[in-house]
């Protein structure tokens, strides 16, 4: 904001709306009165007339454009803390109450319906988000770390049969139990375990983008 205009009302940048307000309404009815004068001073009070009411409303403006955007930055900080919680209900409750919904939005909604396991809708979400915001790297890696995820999880179902066999194994001979519960893969490499890391890998990216929001 150009200094300016709180010089021309004669307040300060730290005054309070309700101050500037106050000043702003003694100064018109001043220059509505001094406007009715004879020659150039009525004249220059008309000039003031119109100085102060650009003056006021520039200030106001942009007091009220700042104010929403703090608390925007406020409800998102809300919202990811409630993630972190695992308050979804909470979380998703605040995004509701946004009226606007910028790519920022629409990224913590992915994260909110990834943590309830909602894949297909968390990647629309992220794909809405690139949409508005192409260069942030933060939905991007998200996203890639998404489809990874996405995909991993497809070949492993694609691989057992609706029996439960695995195509491996041939319908009815899935592979091996080794007595701990776990099936061989990769030289004994838990199936489990490789989805687990990827779960966590997705989410910890998520989460640690998410932290670097406001």
């Amino acid at each position: 904001m150009n200094k300016q205009f709180y010089d021309l009302l004669g307040v300060s940048e730290s005054a309070t709306n309700e101050e500037i307000t106050a000043r702003y309404q003694e100064l018109k009815k001043k220059y509505s009165e001094e406007r009715f004068l004879e020659g150039e001073a009525g004249n220059e009070a008309a000039k003031m007339l119109n100085r102060i009411d650009v003056a006021y409303n520039e200030i106001m403006t942009e007091r009220k454009e700042k104010r929403g955007k703090e608390d925007t930055g406020s409800s998102y900080a809300k919202v990811d803390a409630y993630i972190r919680e695992n308050r979804l209900n909470d979380a998703q409750a605040v995004l509701d109450e946004f009226n606007e919904r910028p790519a920022e939005w629409h990224y913590l909604q992915s994260v909110v319906f990834y943590k309830k396991n909602w894949m297909n809708e968390s990647k629309k979400q992220l794909e809405i988000a690139i949409q508005m915001d192409s260069s942030n790297e933060k939905y991007r890696t998200a996203y890639n770390k998404l489809k990874e995820k996405i995909e991993y999880d497809k070949k492993q179902a694609d691989s057992v049969h609706p029996q439960g066999g695995y195509a491996a194994g041939g319908q009815g001979n899935p592979q091996p139990d080794y007595g701990d519960g776990q099936q061989q893969m990769g030289g004994g490499f838990c199936e489990q375990c490789a989805t687990c890391c990827a779960c966590n890998m997705l989410f910890n990216c998520c989460l640690n983008a998410c932290c670097g929001c406001r």
